[in-house]
């Protein structure tokens, strides 16, 4: 987790700095190291894990924002989930430089609307920057599909996930029906350890 940093002392931060440097990454946020053609997985959290999207309407809103964002840049939209402090989108794009300017506009005009909703203009930060993950073969998409689905049930939102709205499962459920997820499932298996330290 981002957080993780303010822990560690001095000599250690110095250490993930200069490490970041020799990479040309940037200091203090998410590295984005592709950008070409391909489909990823994108994952942002309103900062610190505050559950800034808590209400059911918000989450709603943010749903068909943030969809519509990515069909005006003719993404496929693979899958999605969206939870009370973050959420996963894992879409097939030409380039990564679409995503950036999109989220950049999405995350700023919930920022605006939503400090401005909850009586915290200029006292809260909504978002910590978005980080991707270059899917590198089918399996690992096919993995990852399973994953953003089950999201809700890792994170201890529901015990099921087919009780959960604000995800693409349900359209799946009514598009292919529950035997051809339940293979999915089956096909390609989560490892137990699938997200940590990116998703904890």
């Amino acid at each position: 987790m981002p957080y993780e940093y303010r822990k560690l002392s001095p000599k250690e931060r110095q250490e993930i700095l200069e490490l970041r440097k020799q990479r040309g990454y940037p200091f203090h946020g998410p590295p984005h190291p592709f950008r070409e053609n391909g489909a990823y997985l994108i994952t942002a959290a309103n900062f610190e894990h505050k559950e800034v999207m808590s209400s059911p309407e918000r989450r709603t809103d943010f749903q068909e924002l943030l969809l519509e964002g990515f069909r005006e840049i003719k993404a496929e939209i693979i899958a999605w989930v969206i939870l009370p402090n973050h959420y996963h989108v894992l879409v097939a794009v030409d380039t990564l430089n679409d995503v950036s300017g999109t989220l950049k506009l999405i995350h700023g005009r919930t920022s605006h609307d939503w400090n401005q909703e909850d009586g915290l203009t200029g006292k809260r930060k909504v978002w910590y920057k978005f980080s991707d993950r270059l899917m590198r073969n089918e399996n690992q998409l096919n993995q990852t599909f399973n994953y953003v689905h089950y999201n809700p049930v890792k994170h201890g939102y529901v015990k099921d996930v087919q009780l959960r709205q604000w995800s693409s499962f349900q359209r799946y459920e009514i598009d292919r029906g529950k035997d051809w997820l339940n293979q999915q499932e089956e096909k390609f298996p989560l490892a137990p350890d699938f997200g940590k330290g990116w998703d904890d």
